[in-house]
């Protein structure tokens, strides 16, 4: 793969510039940053999703049957 310099580098940013425009450049940033860090927290946690929580026990109405009497 070849090695990206400073005139390569300023070409991208040209494009990316001319594609999304200045003032979608923090927005682009914040997203990509954002991934980024998903990444590496997904990686840190094995792949296990954080968000999930334990699922409810029962159908969840509450008016399951009850115990008898």
């Amino acid at each position: 793969m070849p090695n990206l310099g400073l005139p390569e580098l300023l070409v991208l940013l040209f494009i990316v510039v001319l594609l999304f425009g200045v003032g979608k450049l923090p927005q682009l940033g914040k997203g990509i940053g954002e991934g980024i860090r998903n990444f590496k927290q997904a990686v840190k946690d094995g792949g296990q999703d954080s968000d999930k929580k334990e699922p409810p026990t029962g159908n969840g109405s509450g008016n399951g049957p009850s115990a008898p009497k």
